[in-house]
């Protein structure tokens, strides 16, 4: 009996070894099918649609810096396409022959550098009774506002006309506080509006610069100045922002006043003509892209913008990788949630060119935000490493190397600026020999030519200040490229978040008080924690490491380092951290 029991046994553990074999052998049949029919189809296809892309892409960077180029080359400066002849002050009206500008600074809580953008705004030279400068506090900390106050009755004591302007609520956010500061009576009789962010520091000159566009150009609703960055040098981070803002500013905002006199106003450093806001219906609060908003409803009505690269205002960067997240999910949900209420107003206006629709449609939202966004987080952080488990994909060299290669080197020419303290020692070295009543002209001549070597040198060198963190910066991109497209994606679907509005932070003279700025015990680890970056940052270690073992095609060379940046943006280890 019980060798009858045990031959059972071993009989039912041969059918289950049989039927586990089976059910393996079937699923791997099916595996193999479903990779060979639907998986490999899906992963060619994308490929071709990553190339088709590709080269949507590279023809809008392609495009967007032969236009760029071309106003340089053919001098087409705003200062010769518009008359631009300083304001001067009539003999018989006086001061009342200057316009009356209002100058608006919003700020929430900003304890670290409130005093910086009042001081600016202050300074700014315009006649004292043809300037208000209006402050619009929402700030929530009584201590900051009670500073912000003293600030403003500092100044107005100096005969500065400062307005220190609270409301109940936040309602809003931005566009809120704006709005309700236009209701004021003393806004309706000023022409112009200066806006400056509450870290914007403008130039004495900036009004004198800027007005006189609008005065001889009743056409004109808007003048962008160009912002310039204090803190660039701070870090890595800052470094690399520095880079997408530059070419943001030199190349895409010059080619759009170029091409079209249309562009995104940057929301500061501005001065818009008061008629203009109220005509295109004020300040909306639909999305948090309010100052596109504003530029494409007065766009479409007509009015014209100007941006003036020569004109610089200093600002800050986000120094800290939280701020810089937040603020480009602000600036990427916005657009998508605007686009998207704003698509058939594009289409149905009646007064610009079908040329001017198809830039605003086309190059400013599509190619330039949607797909730009989508082809680099699918083709590098998706299509990339999933190639690596599917040999029978081949992505073509070109489509590798090449067209990324040549879409970074165009989107980081904007980096290169002289600094003109470099040619501070030859410009005084020239004034000084031209005072030296013992210099020949011949020697004066030498010497000019030499200084003008010298500074065509600098100018060279300083073309490759950053050549060494294209590809960090390359990278980089990438990475917050996934930050983006998911921004994009709850603005389009508007999402809980697609509102939501996180002032930027900004430090203000705390990084030059701390000569080394250190992680601090406040930090906790739950907080530099970000899952969806770790996740993709595993994805392509994975990928990497399996091409290394068993693929020869040596594509871990591009998987490791773009795993490496994830894992340092998913565990925040950019940017700088100060104590609290």
């Amino acid at each position: 009996m019980q060798g009858g029991h045990a031959l059972r046994a071993v009989g039912d553990l041969v059918d289950f070894s049989t039927t586990v074999a089976a059910v393996a052998e079937s699923l791997v049949r099916a595996w193999r099918q479903v990779r060979m029919e639907l998986l490999v189809p899906l992963l060619r296809g994308a490929v071709v649609v990553c190339v088709v892309l590709s080269v949507v892409v590279l023809a809008e960077k392609v495009f967007l810096a032969v236009v760029s180029s071309a106003v340089k080359v053919l001098r087409r400066r705003p200062a010769r396409l518009y008359r631009c002849h300083p304001v001067v002050e009539d003999e018989e009206a006086g001061s009342a022959s200057f316009p009356m500008v209002l100058v608006q600074i919003p700020m929430y809580n900003e304890k670290e550098v409130y005093q910086l953008s009042v001081g600016a705004a202050c300074r700014l030279t315009w006649p004292a009774d043809r300037l208000i400068v209006q402050v619009l506090d929402d700030s929530t900390d009584a201590t900051v506002k009670k500073l912000v106050k003293k600030e403003c009755e500092k100044w107005g004591k100096k005969g500065i006309n400062v307005r220190y302007e609270t409301r109940k609520d936040r309602a809003g956010y931005k566009a809120g506080n704006l709005k309700e500061g236009m209701r004021h009576g003393y806004v309706q009789g000023c022409e112009f509006v200066a806006m400056f962010d509450a870290d914007f520091q403008p130039s004495p000159d900036f009004l004198v610069r800027t007005v006189p566009f609008l005065v001889h150009n009743p056409g004109l609703a808007l003048v962008q100045a160009r912002w310039e960055f204090v803190n660039a040098n701070d870090c890595l981070l800052t470094r690399m922002q520095e880079m997408s803002m530059d070419y943001h500013f030199k190349v895409e905002q010059e080619a759009g006043s170029s091409l079209c006199n249309f562009f995104g106003y940057n929301g500061t450093a501005g001065v818009w003509r008061r008629q203009a806001i109220d005509e295109s219906g004020g300040w909306e609060d639909r999305t948090t892209a309010e100052d596109m908003d504003l530029a494409l409803r007065a766009g479409l009505l007509g009015w014209e913008f100007v941006y003036v690269g020569s004109i610089k205002v200093k600002s800050e960067l986000p120094s800290t990788l939280k701020a810089y997240r937040s603020q480009q999910h602000r600036w990427s949900c916005g657009p998508a949630l605007l686009f998207k209420k704003m698509l058939w107003e594009i289409l149905a206006a009646k007064k610009v060119s079908f040329w001017k629709k198809l830039y605003m449609i086309y190059d400013f939202f599509i190619a330039r935000r949607i797909i730009s966004t989508f082809f680099t987080t699918f083709f590098f952080s998706v299509l990339l490493p999933m190639s690596v488990f599917f040999p029978e994909v081949k992505i073509p060299l070109w489509e590798l190397i090449f067209i990324p290669t040549a879409i970074t080197l165009l989107s980081s020419v904007g980096t290169p600026r002289l600094d003109q303290s470099c040619l501070t020692f030859f410009f005084i070295g020239n004034d000084q020999m031209i005072r030296h009543k013992d210099v020949t002209s011949h020697e004066l001549h030498v010497s000019f030519f030499k200084q003008k070597k010298i500074t065509v040198c600098l100018h060279v060198l300083m073309c490759f200040r950053s050549i060494h963190l294209i590809i960090p910066w390359f990278l980089f991109e990438n990475v917050m490229a996934l930050h983006r497209f998911k921004a994009i994606l709850i603005g389009f679907f508007e999402a809980g978040r697609a509102n939501e509005w996180i002032v930027t932070q900004k430090l203000g003279n705390i990084q030059k008080l701390k000569s080394i700025v250190r992680v601090t015990k406040s930090c906790h680890f739950k907080d530099r924690f970000h899952s969806l970056e770790l996740l993709f940052g595993l994805f392509l270690l994975m990928s990497a490491c399996y091409d290394c073992l068993y693929r020869d095609d040596n594509l871990y060379i591009f998987l490791l380092p773009q795993s490496i940046m994830y894992f340092a943006i998913g565990f925040e280890f950019m940017g700088v951290r100060v104590s609290s």
